[in-house]
């Protein structure tokens, strides 16, 4: 095979790579990933010289590798997302060992021994084990999205107007923004920044609670946040931040789910029994931008989302934050 050639399919691979990685739903997946893999696949054919029986293998493991992760998500995913990484790292030091390569051993081995090492911190700190991280959600049947105002066994929610909220934002002491893996696909961070530099001008402080494994990988809303010009310093992590949600007027969640879920603390039958969590319960004042009364990745209620001091926002977290820094320059 020529370089072109190889360049060429180096090209496809990224770009089916991108494609594949980047937030959508399930209906773009179908209309983007799916058409990037048939591409993929023609590009092998018609460019490379490629045995049958190697080709054949190559589109198993690239249903199996789809099949695997595709189960898996919400604050799951920086975890498979990990074990992934550690499986490139053995894939490039075996490679190692066929050529004889004594870098690539190194480097692969070094890679691999990183990433499974992160895998299992990552699984301690979500009080949950590898193999349940993994393999617990084959077999489940996800809860549809249901009625607006109402979740399982009847229990109600809060709802209130955007006007009524924004007077709530702009009339407190402190504030603190809980960003989850909503935000990331509403692209949402350029809002929620300009909401929050809004209430500063109005003499409200306002900081970010930020989960080990909210998103979709380790550090994925502080890079999001970061894009969005959000100061450093606003930005503070589980252990440093969790002591002071008792003394926050509001909590503003904005796409996270399980991360603030109190039957991690209070249901030792639930699957993140264990889970450390942000204690967004604890504040005066809870409001919740979600798009529906659909769980978490779980497939339990939040019963955050029960609580008498939340608020419900529904709607694209993008569109409600946008409508909610309008009605705080009114307010």
């Amino acid at each position: 095979m020529t370089r072109t050639n190889t360049a060429l399919l180096i090209i496809l691979g990224t770009v089916f790579i991108w494609s594949a990685i980047r937030p959508h739903d399930y209906f773009t997946w179908i209309l983007e990933v799916f058409p990037a893999i048939i591409g993929f696949v023609i590009a092998v054919l018609a460019i490379a010289s490629i045995p049958f029986s190697f080709l054949s293998v190559m589109v198993l493991a690239l249903i199996l590798g789809v099949a695997f992760v595709l189960p898996i998500g919400g604050a799951d995913m920086p975890v498979v997302i990990s074990l992934l990484n550690a499986f490139t790292g053995l894939a490039v030091a075996a490679t190692g060992f066929t050529l004889n390569n004594f870098a690539l051993i190194v480097a692969g081995t070094l890679v691999g021994a990183s990433g499974s090492l992160l895998t299992k911190l990552m699984s301690d700190a979500m009080g949950r084990s590898l193999g349940n991280v993994l393999f617990g959600a084959f077999g489940q049947v996800r809860t549809g999205a249901g009625a607006a105002v109402t979740g399982k066994e009847g229990r109600s929610v809060r709802t209130s107007s955007i006007e009524d909220l924004a007077t709530l934002l702009a009339y407190s002491r402190r504030v603190i923004v809980v960003p989850g893996y909503g935000l990331a696909v509403a692209q949402a961070q350029h809002a929620v920044r300009e909401l929050a530099e809004l209430l500063e001008k109005k003499g409200v402080e306002v900081s970010y609670a930020i989960h080990p494994v909210a998103g979709r990988m380790p550090g994925h809303m502080n890079v999001l946040l970061a894009e969005a010009n959000v100061p450093y310093e606003q930005l503070k992590e589980m252990d440093e931040i969790n002591d002071e949600f008792k003394d926050a007027d509001v909590v503003l969640v904005v796409g996270a789910n399980d991360v603030v879920n109190p039957a991690a603390r209070t249901s030792p039958g639930s699957p993140i029994y264990g889970m450390p969590i942000l204690n967004a319960d604890q504040a005066k004042n809870i409001v919740f931008l979600k798009r529906s009364m659909r769980p978490g990745f779980a497939g339990i209620d939040n019963d955050l989302l029960y609580d008498p001091k939340t608020i419900m926002l529904f709607g694209d977290a993008k569109d409600s934050l946008t409508k909610l820094v309008t009605a705080v320059k009114a307010a």
